[in-house]
């Protein structure tokens, strides 16, 4: 592939960059630190910047860039974009993964290279002890001068191996809770903190794991960096320390809202000071248009005074109100009200069930129950991504690789004709296979063989009606096609069989689940993928998404109990969830749960958020 001339190279897919944005991209010399408010477009610049690079030769082959998302769908998204603007040889050259993805990787690679007894042999599953557990291991080893909250804290901290010379009670237990994790039960187990603290132990032992990886990897994205803990900032700093590697870290302070999983308070100041790197803030806002943009900006002021005001890029698409809070005198009033709206707002076209997000604090199945009868009523159907099927989640199920493959190839089948489609399971195919980009030879042959299986596929789902059976039939017929070696190999997260067995069975399930109700397999593919459905989800699950219009649900002091001026990483998520709104968000209050939020009225009032009865709101739909 010919280079571009740096001073040639333009944005691919889109119309332009703002100036700021110019700035970080072309900071090739130094470490850049990108502050960038909601709808910034972060994703979308981090794959513009990936693209300057291989497409100019910043980046040469074989070297890669190395990207860490927090969340799998992030991640993909990310690839998919770098996919879509670059050459496929320049394409597999970026590596975009979860931070955990990274740290698993590196373990299931590299695991006996670890000191004793830290190598010890055997398979181990991945545990998320909550603190029950360790209150448990506390009470079991007669550890009572220690907290659960100690100990996690000192787990997701703490070198290995661990130091015993100071005697300290807390460092005992730590380390008998590694002994106890390695070598009390079948299998090791192991959480994610757990791991990260096994990989700073690898590369500090071994030099050339080291520097294999720095000699890999010469620039490092970090996507919503204010997240970063200090666990996973110190395994960063243990990997490329001492070497030339420049990174880029993206992010926004205000929507600092995993502090209770141990992110930074001081990230933005440590990347600055440790990778010695330019702080650059964009102010575009691409997703809202202006009259949102206001009253997030009144939210942004309670979070930082002096926060820059954001320019808005989105245009208004509705008339009336795009913000208000709703207030119900019972819960009945509420979800009969919310559903009858929702359904003439469906009915007049503005919006697509699917464009339309339901936000709550917590308890998604409990809340799904109570809403749900009243949509279903007017033809609606909620889709709770935070439903499990098998052992995962749907919103995690929808955001995992293995769909990522698998969908395209059904929509192929289940269609006569989807160019977008046909493009992306061209690019699965020839990544699954590590086709040569140079091998025309090669790669055409793939593709012969990847387009005989779809006119198979399509002529199987032709004469299968959707149905559970079928549906785990065909899903069958997809992974013998691709392979499961395959699948296991090409992405880290699947290396081990159990991991990859809880995606594939929540897969399947969901496919049969769609299948049973459907009466075409298009049909059944929209409801996998959520599609004419309204979306429930948690204001946390509702990070890196967007949608239409937004409602927050039960909004008053016994649901959001937390949400108070001086919970400032509750105020954060409110705002991360606010933001997520294109067009409208609005809030429903019900008299009969709780009181309404004082001082959230007070803070939205200036921005002409009101409150009003709820009943009124179906005669100015």
């Amino acid at each position: 592939m010919t280079r571009v001339r740096k001073d040639d190279w333009v944005p691919q897919g889109v119309g332009g960059l703002e100036n700021r944005a110019w700035e970080a991209l072309r900071e090739t010399e130094s470490s850049v630190l990108v502050t960038a408010g909601a709808g910034a477009g972060k994703t979308e610049f981090l794959a513009q910047k990936a693209t300057y690079l291989l497409q100019t030769g910043i980046c040469p082959a074989p070297k890669r860039i190395l990207a860490i998302s927090f969340k799998k769908d992030a991640a993909r998204n990310l690839a998919e974009r770098v996919a879509k603007r670059c050459p496929r040889d320049q394409a597999r050259r970026f590596d975009s993964m979860t931070f955990d993805a990274f740290t698993k990787g590196l373990l299931d690679r590299f695991r006996s290279a670890l000191p004793e007894p830290f190598n010890a042999p055997g398979l181990y599953q991945i545990v998320n002890p909550f603190r029950r557990d360790y209150e448990d291991f506390i009470k079991r080893h007669g550890y009572y001068g220690v907290s659960a909250q100690q100990l996690e804290r000192r787990l997701l901290l703490t070198d290995l191996p661990i130091d015993l010379s100071n005697g300290s009670e807390v460092n005992r237990a730590l380390a008998d809770y590694w002994h106890e994790q390695f070598f009390g039960g079948e299998e090791i187990s192991l959480s994610f903190p757990m791991i990260n603290r096994l990989v700073k132990l690898l590369l500090q032992e071994n030099s050339y794991i080291r520097r294999a990886l720095q000699a890999t990897y010469p620039i490092v994205f970090l996507d919503e960096y204010q997240d970063t803990t200090y666990a996973q900032f110190d395994m960063l700093l243990t990997a490329f320390n001492g070497s030339d590697a420049l990174f880029t870290a993206v992010g926004d302070d205000k929507q600092r809202i995993m502090g209770w999983a141990g992110a930074m308070d001081d990230a933005f100041d440590q990347f600055e000071n440790d990778f010695a790197a330019r702080r650059i803030t964009l102010l575009s806002n691409w997703r809202s248009h202006v009259d949102l943009v206001c009253i997030q900006h009144e939210i942004a002021r309670r979070i930082d005074d002096n926060v820059e005001e954001a320019q808005a890029q989105g245009t208004r698409e509705i008339e009336g109100e795009v913000s208000a809070i709703w207030q119900f005198r019972s819960a009945d009033d509420e979800n009969n009200y919310l559903a009858e709206w929702v359904s003439r707002e469906v009915q007049s076209g503005r919006v697509a069930p699917h464009d339309v997000a339901i936000l709550i604090r917590m308890r998604a199945d409990q809340v799904e129950g109570e809403i749900s009868p009243a949509f279903a009523q007017r033809g609606l159907r909620i889709r709770n991504a935070a439903r499990s099927v098998g052992e995962i989640q749907i919103q995690d199920l929808l955001g995992e690789e293995l769909t990522g493959i698998f969908v395209p190839l059904l929509r192929l089948g289940a269609t006569s004709r989807s160019p977008e489609n046909w493009e992306q399971a061209q690019q699965n195919y020839l990544f699954l296979e590590a086709a040569d980009p140079d091998n025309d030879l090669t790669q055409e042959r793939l593709l012969v063989k990847l387009e005989a299986f779809v006119r198979q596929l399509r002529a199987e789902l032709a004469h299968r009606q959707p149905g559970p059976d079928s549906a785990e039939e065909i899903a069958e017929m997809l992974l013998e096609f691709v392979g499961t070696p395959t699948l296991r190999q090409s992405f880290p997260a699947y290396q081990r069989a159990r991991d990859f067995e809880r995606v594939w069975n929540g897969f399947v399930t969901l496919l049969k689940e769609c299948a049973e109700h459907s009466s075409n397999w298009t049909e059944a593919l929209d409801e996998f993928e959520g599609i004419g459905q309204v979306a429930l989800m948690t204001v946390h699950k509702s990070k890196g998404l967007e949608f239409h219009t937004m409602i927050f649900y039960g909004l008053d002091n016994q649901t959001w109990w937390s949400l108070t001026p001086q919970q400032g990483e509750e105020l954060n998520t409110f705002f991360v969830a606010f933001t997520r709104a294109k067009q409208r968000a609005f809030f429903s209050q019900c008299v009969e749960r709780g009181h309404a939020i004082g001082w959230i009225q007070q803070l939205l009032a200036p921005a002409g958020v009101e409150t009003i009865d709820g009943t009124t709101i179906l005669g100015a739909a």
